[in-house]
């Protein structure tokens, strides 16, 4: 990526080249994805992916406002979403208090937050003050413990009727862009025609505005569970254990160090 892209070039991008959405939560790999991604979501997925929850409903402000501080400063270039956790955006005033303090102790260009038709309000309030929004439709893991469960949306006539309403509400909002996750392909397809913001999918098919998932996901570094909308880029995992387990083959037998590592 040779240039920051900014909320104008997110919203122009609408109809021509996908974007690319990587999830990173640390300045290593944020570096490390800076040169292909186009945005880099800090998610409250790290609540799974590094602190070893069974959910991202636990994961605090603190946590996220690190996180973001950690990627801001390994991608300065580029364009950083901050996910709003769980609890801090009940309420339309305490959805502002929080979304400013992360603004004001981080270089977050955005925050996400989760929710359609019933958020609509507190987007609205976050972008007439001065809070840039990332909208997030269709499967809502904040929402996994009142679901029972992670459900794919789309399914009938009428969460598709929804779905399209909840797309409308955030534009109408003021989001400048929206993820859409856990979806029939063909009503994402639907959404993403039916407002003129681009809609990043994951799990939602190709026809989309653009694509996002999680590093470690696309990796293969995280291995308790792959959704079906995963494609794994290399096997990370094995490939760690191997050179773990040669560094620790290498000292056992006081093959490392050798000489051109010592001083």
């Amino acid at each position: 990526m040779s240039k920051k892209l900014t909320i104008s070039s997110i919203k122009k991008s609408k109809g021509n080249t996908p974007l690319v959405m990587i999830t990173a939560y640390d300045a290593l790999f944020s570096k490390l994805v800076s040169d292909s991604a186009d945005m880099i979501l800090v998610g409250d997925s790290l609540n799974m992916s590094f602190a070893g929850k069974s959910d991202t409903i636990s994961a605090t402000l603190e946590q996220m406002i690190y996180h973001t501080n950690a990627v801001c400063a390994g991608a300065p270039e580029s364009f950083v979403i901050c996910d709003m956790p769980f609890g801090t955006y009940v309420d339309a005033q305490s959805a502002l208090l929080n979304s400013i303090q992360v603004f004001q102790q981080t270089q977050a260009d955005c925050v996400k937050v989760e929710g359609g038709e019933d958020k609509a309000h507190i987007v609205k309030h976050l972008t007439d003050n001065g809070i840039a929004v990332c909208g997030h439709i269709g499967l809502l893991p904040q929402s996994v413990r009142s679901e029972g469960g992670y459900k794919v949306k789309g399914k009938t006539l009428e969460e598709k009727e929804q779905l399209l309403r909840d797309a409308k509400a955030i534009e109408e909002a003021g989001a400048f862009c929206m993820v859409i996750e856990g979806v029939k392909a063909d009503v994402a397809k639907e959404v993403a025609s039916s407002v003129s913001i681009p809609v990043i999918g994951i799990g939602a098919g190709v026809d989309v505005d653009g694509q996002v998932l999680v590093f470690s996901d696309m990796l293969g570094l995280f291995e308790e569970f792959t959704p079906k909308f995963v494609k794994k880029y290399m096997d990370g995992a094995t490939l760690v254990r191997y050179a773990v387990g040669k560094y620790a083959d290498e000292v056992s037998n006081r093959e490392f160090p050798k000489e051109e590592h010592t001083y």
